[in-house]
């Protein structure tokens, strides 16, 4: 079955949108993280965790990565079934890369 590693991007680095937020604003936003993650159920292979840079570069016009998941789904469709109503969405963008096999392996 395919998998996907899925980048959250945002203009503001997890750690920044995390020292912003209320902790009750957190709560909020966490809970609803966990219900995606149940709604997900087994397709959610890694929940994944927020990421910080490590330099102050540009993160571009598609903002910092701030986080990720890994995902599996037999098809495009199933994948974006799966993303509707992301939590993310809220707050930033989804980028979704397939993960192929290694070469030679």
């Amino acid at each position: 079955m395919p998998r996907y590693l899925v980048l959250y991007r945002s203009t503001m680095s997890a750690g920044e949108q995390m020292a912003a937020t209320t902790p009750e604003a957190m709560q909020e936003i966490m809970a609803g993280w966990m219900s995606w993650g149940a709604r997900a159920g087994a397709a959610l292979v890694d929940f994944g965790s927020p990421t910080q840079p490590v330099s102050d570069g540009d993160p571009g016009p598609a903002g910092a990565v701030g986080g990720y998941s890994f995902l599996e789904a037999d098809d495009l469709a199933s994948l974006n079934a799966l993303l509707e109503g992301h939590p993310h969405t809220a707050m930033g963008t989804i980028e979704v890369l397939e993960v192929l096999p290694r070469p030679g392996m």
